[in-house]
């Protein structure tokens, strides 16, 4: 049969019949087996087998969004746990990218974001990869659905316990533990709110709670702690921003911190990102109007801004 069904693509094989992209190996030997497996079960994926011998090797087979995809290769047959694992990898990351589906990094922050129905979700913000891969496999998991999450859920990547907090649509993993028995719940939302406010009134950067500075008298009654730190008593806290900025909304606080002297809407945009979504350029364009008449901005050219003295 030769190479029948078989396009060379550059550095892989695809296997195609009727227009159709059955699948994509990267070896041509791989790529005619599984041809011929294909044509032995007459074109159908759902009667192809998760492992497969070919010669002294097991091939670990996977059909994801109807293409066949060769995910291993074992010189003994490997069990069940080693290849629903790698087919999950192979879901969470399909191009062997950077970050994995859905994660994006802006600056220091990564952002789960998830396009539904042609409008783009932002599902959360992180200052670690590993808690948005994390997760990003729950939600991949669990078709999206936030109400799924459990307070306490188990990370089996790095074999620890993660505390989640679904705040807004967004999640939050807002501590971590080696072992269960060692979570203490108060302590980590006592942590958690010490972290936003630190955040909140400049003691540390912690770009990814952003949207959770003004929320904190909400956070403490809805956790039942009040905010503690080790160092700092926040009600002695002194910040340069008068009770009107204090009294912003999370992005509003957000554009106004983006404007320093002569900044152009360009440079606001990209300090701001990590927040985009659905009509991005009109949200900050209303925010800046509303920063302007609350005289905390003013324009001094086209589409340059600045603080007010």
């Amino acid at each position: 049969m030769g190479e029948k069904y078989i396009r060379n693509n550059r550095n892989s094989y695809n296997i195609v019949k009727n227009s159709k992209i059955y699948a994509k190996i990267t070896a041509l030997d791989d790529a005619i087996f599984i041809r011929d497996l294909l044509i032995k079960k007459n074109w159908d994926l759902n009667k192809i087998p998760e492992t497969v011998k070919k010669d002294d090797n097991y091939l670990v087979l996977a059909v994801i969004d109807e293409k066949l995809h060769l995910l291993a290769k074992f010189k003994s047959k490997p069990d069940s746990e080693t290849i629903i694992k790698l087919t999950k990898n192979k879901i969470r990351n399909p191009n062997n990218s950077k970050y994995g589906l859905n994660i994006t990094k802006v600056f220091d922050t990564y952002v789960i974001k998830k396009q539904i129905a042609s409008d783009e979700y932002i599902f959360g913000y992180y200052d670690n990869l590993a808690d948005a891969q994390f997760v990003r496999n729950f939600l991949l998991d669990n078709n999206w659905n936030v109400n799924e999450f459990g307070e306490i859920e188990f990370d089996e990547e790095t074999d620890s316990y993660k505390v989640i907090k679904v705040i807004d649509d967004n999640v939050y993993v807002i501590d971590s533990y080696d072992s269960k028995d060692e979570i203490d719940l108060k302590k980590s939302y006592e942590n958690f709110l010490s972290r936003i406010s630190k955040h909140k009134f400049g003691l540390a950067s912690q770009p990814h709670l952003d949207l959770l500075k003004d929320k904190i008298p909400e956070l403490e009654e809805e956790f039942d702690v009040k905010t503690k730190d080790d160092v700092w008593s926040f009600e002695d806290v002194s910040s340069p921003l008068n009770d009107i900025i204090f009294n912003l909304t999370p992005f509003q606080q957000s554009v106004y911190d983006s404007i320093d002297s002569n900044t152009s809407l360009d440079e606001i945009k990209k300090s701001m990102i990590r927040y985009k979504s659905k009509n991005f350029d009109k949200k900050i364009l209303k925010n800046i109007d509303d920063l302007i008449e609350l005289n905390l901005i003013e324009m001094v050219d086209d589409e340059v801004y600045r603080k007010t003295d």
